[in-house]
This record gives structure tokens, C-alpha cells and sequence, in this order.
């Protein structure tokens, strides 16, 4: 028998589809008050029909806020109402469990639940606040209390939300779901006749068996490997009806493209800069170090470096001013620390020495090659050429998915299909209320793959997948 669901990925987006799927079903709670009046009357419209079972776009007409998706502004304004004004009202949803809703699932993913939560380094101070971080119906406060922990300005390390969500499974009794250790290899789509003849290779109890659709022909094949402890790599093949893909685009940094890009000084990854200040291999009297990039990431090293005393030539191509820039989009109370970085990149181009030391910036220029002897080349927007010797180089202006498992690395999937999938250029094209891609019925995407970059935002895409699942499966009561 075929699964109902396989998810790829079991960061955020997974678990809490997971949750959805596990018979947790969301409703209106009764004598609650939502800030939003039209949104108010909506919800008394059938407060004894569960959220999942509603209209979810009229639900979220109208609704504005710092997502593309109305989906995933509708449950982020009912999870954390008017949030963004900093308030902490109380969510206006109650949760039952209704087990003969659960829809059988498997959640396969390479690390423990958390996904890329896991390969952050531990310290690092999320840019969201920590309420924001929160899964449904287990408030991260409450969690961080319970560890005698505060909130540092409000916002979390990167560790106590790898823990979190890891507490998140087990106390929601979701493991049953997750397999960790597993790498899928490949997703293809194959005619149900051919598997009949085939058992399932037990990745799945033989209790979950469940029939989702009889009539289906066409089923997914996901076949991949999973790690054993003892290093081996045990090879499996299951088939579902439907597959999500939640895989994050944690996988891959992109690179520069530029000639001498591969030599040992040249790093892909924050980490590299953690290391290195680590085993004092750099420090105050060392060559600048080179960041490329103007994003969080790239700030987040700059802050590394200041904070030791390293010198720092920052290079990125667009203008300080770019409204595009993330720093332009952060309120200022919020992110004090990125703002010093955005002021530092103002008063600091090597244009005219500021009074930062061992801080230069250099906007609207890019790297045109490393060379063997750390020597650094870039050019300005009017063609102008610049030489530095430097210690070491990080480039660091975001990553890729890796989609390698899906035919064409998933291309066909995207907006625009003559180019690879990119969580901020091209994400891949998903209804905007069922989450399901427009180009293969049966295969949805959530989180960053469909463009929602932000953990509180990745949840209206869950929800959107768990309603979809409920109207196939046809476990939605009339």
C-alpha cells in the first residue's frame, strides 16, 4: 500500500505539518477577540468548523503584513495577533486532537528535527524575535522559562531553537513520524501497476497501512539511503500519493563564479571565520579579512570580526540606500547591532576614511578574481580596478537548495523555467492556497523553496498543505 504523504525535510515547515497532520486541528477559540474586526466577524461565521475546513482565501483576504502569502499572514494573525506592533496578545486558536483526522505521514530528514537549525552555530542570535520562532500550541517563552533562560532582547540563540523544535516532536509525540538519518536520492513519479508486484522496503510499520486512494495510477517513488550507526548506508524505496518537499535552501552557498574562487583562503561559510578566530590563526595585526555580501549573514561576520578587532574590507553591489537591502526593512529599536553594521557601510567607504578603524567598505563594487598570493581584485561600477592583499576571503551572499533528487534538479518546478530555483528569485511556483505545485499535482513545496524565508511565516504554508491533504483524503467532515 502506498502512503498517504512523504515530507523531504524536517525543519520548521515539516514539523509543523507534521502537527496538522497528526490530528492537532486548529478552531476558532470561542470569546476571543481579534484585532482585526473584519477578520473577527469571519471567524464567528462557523466557529464549530475547524480552520483547516474553512475557505482559507477568504479567510485571508485583505490581510497585509511582511509576506507575499496571504496563507501564511492568516495563521501567523491568528497564531500571534498584531505581533508586529509588539504586542503579545493571545492567539485566538484552540487545538483538539482529533486522532481519526491524522493522515499517515513519514518525515524524512538528514539531521535530528530542526533541520538547519542544527548546522548554525549555536551562539548566533536569531534575527527574529524569539516569540516569532514558536511552533503552534508551545510557546517558545514558556519553553525558555522552563530552561531559567531569558530572552536577550527578545531573540534566541540558534541552539536553544535546534532544541526547541527537538522538544517541540517529543512532546507533541510526533517521532513516530520522523526518520533522521535519511538522505533521499530521488523523487520520480511512476505508474501504481509497476509497485503492486513490489513490497515496500520497511521504512513504514506495516500498521500504518491505509488506503488514501484506490484509484490513483500514478504514485511518487522517493528512494534514497539511511545512515546506520555503524556508518553503513542502507538503501530503501517507499511510494506516496502526495510528496512535500520542505528541504530549506540551507544546502549549497553560492559562489562568486569568479577565477580563483576554489583556492584554501576563499570560504563559503560563516563558520570558516569562527574557526579561524578560534585557533588565533587570525587576529588584529593579520591582513583584512574579505566579506562579500549585504546580507545577515555577511553582517554577522562583520560583527565577528569587530568584535575581535580583525580588520574587515566589505565589498557588496548594490547601493547603501538600495531599499532591497535587508537593512533598509529592519526597524531600527529591533536590530541594534545590524544597524551599527548599515552605519558602519555608510560612513565607512574607502571613499573617505570614517571613524571606524579596520572597517572599509566598498558598495557597488564586485570581486573579478583571487589570486594565489591572497591578493584581491575588484572593480567599482565605472570599470575602476582595486588590488588588497587580504588573510583570508568569505563569500557569503546566500545559498542555494539542493534539488538534485528531482528530475531537471527541479527547474521545470520554478516560476521562471529556464533558470535554477532560488528561495528570493526564483522560488517554485505553488498554488498560493493549497501550496501545491502548479506543474505536478501531488507535489507541494513549503518554506523557502515557495519563497517563505521566515520561520513564523513558513507555518500558512503548512496549514495550506494539511487542508489540501484533508480534502483528498476526505477525512473533512461536510
Amino acid at each position: 500500500k502506498n502512503l498517504p504523504c512523504v515530507f523531504l525535510g524536517n525543519g520548521p515547515s515539516g514539523i509543523c505539518l507534521s502537527y496538522l497532520l497528526s490530528g492537532y486541528t486548529p478552531y476558532f477559540k470561542r470569546h476571543s477577540l481579534h484585532p482585526n474586526p473584519i477578520l473577527q466577524k469571519k471567524l464567528e461565521e462557523a466557529p464549530e468548523v475547524s480552520i483547516l475546513n474553512q475557505d482559507l482565501e477568504y479567510l485571508s483576504e485583505g490581510l497585509e503584513g511582511r509576506s507575499h502569502s496571504p496563507v501564511a499572514l492568516l495563521f501567523d494573525t491568528l497564531l500571534r495577533p498584531n505581533t508586529d506592533f509588539g504586542e503579545t496578545a493571545e492567539s485566538v486558536l484552540t487545538w483538539w486532537h482529533e486522532t481519526d483526522r491524522a493522515i499517515p505521514h513519514l518525515v524524512l530528514g538528514k539531521n535530528s528535527p530542526g533541520g538547519a537549525w542544527h548546522s548554525i552555530e549555536g551562539s548566533m542570535v536569531t534575527l527574529s524575535r524569539g516569540e516569532w520562532m514558536g511552533l503552534p500550541d508551545l510557546q517558545f517563552k514558556d519553553w525558555l522559562k522552563q530552561k531559567k533562560r531569558g530572552l536577550r532582547n527578545h531573540r534566541a540563540t540558534a541552539e536553544d531553537i535546534a532544541q526547541y523544535y527537538q522538544h517541540y516532536v517529543k512532546k507533541k509525540g510526533l517521532q513516530k513520524n520522523f526518520r533522521c538519518g535519511t538522505v533521499v536520492t530521488s523523487v520520480r513519479k511512476v505508474s501504481a501497476e509497476i509497485i503492486s508486484n513490489h513490497a515496500q522496503k520497511d521504512l513504514q510499520r506495516s500498521d500504518s497501512v491505509w488506503n488514501f486512494n484506490e484509484e490513483s495510477t500514478e504514485v511518487f517513488q522517493v528512494d534514497g539511503f539511511v545512515k546506520t550507526v555503524a556508518g553503513d548506508k542502507e538503501p530503501f524505496s517507499i511510494y506516496a500519493e502526495n510528496v512535500v518537499l520542505a528541504t530549506g535552501t540551507y544546502d549549497s552557498p553560492t559562489w562568486l563564479g569568479v577565477k580563483g574562487e576554489n583556492l584554501s583562503y576563499v570560504h563559503h561559510q560563516l563558520s570558516a571565520l569562527e574557526e579561524a578566530v578560534k585557533n588565533n590563526t587570525i587576529g588584529i595585526t593579520s591582513d583584512p579579512v574579505l566579506i562579500v555580501g549585504a546580507g545577515l549573514t555577511a553582517a554577522d561576520a562583520i560583527l565577528l570580526a569587530h568584535h575581535c578587532s580583525i580588520p574587515v574590507i566589505h565589498v557588496f553591489r548594490r547601493r547603501v540606500s538600495d531599499p532591497a537591502l535587508i537593512f533598509n526593512q529592519l526597524p531600527k529599536m529591533m536590530y541594534p547591532e545590524y544597524h551599527k553594521v548599515h552605519q558602519m557601510m555608510k560612513e565607512q567607504s574607502a571613499a573617505f576614511a570614517g571613524p571606524y578603524e579596520c572597517y572599509v567598505s566598498l558598495p557597488e563594487h564586485h570581486v573579478l578574481s583571487f589570486g594565489k598570493d591572497k591578493k584581491c581584485i575588484f572593480q567599482d561600477k565605472n570599470g575602476c580596478q582595486k588590488a588588497y592583499k587580504i588573510s583570508m576571503a568569505l563569500v557569503l551572499t546566500g545559498s542555494n537548495p539542493n534539488l538534485s533528487f528531482l528530475p531537471n534538479n527541479g527547474i521545470d518546478l520554478a516560476m521562471d523555467s529556464d533558470q535554477p530555483v532560488s528561495p528570493k528569485r526564483n522560488p517554485i511556483d505553488v498554488d498560493p492556497f493549497t501550496y501545491e505545485c502548479t506543474q505536478e499535482k501531488g507535489l507541494y513545496a513549503l518554506g523557502p523553496l515557495a519563497g517563505d524565508n521566515f520561520v513564523r511565516f513558513v507555518q500558512g504554508g503548512a496549514l495550506a498543505v494539511a487542508s489540501s491533504l484533508l480534502k483528498k483524503a476526505n477525512k473533512n467532515p461536510p
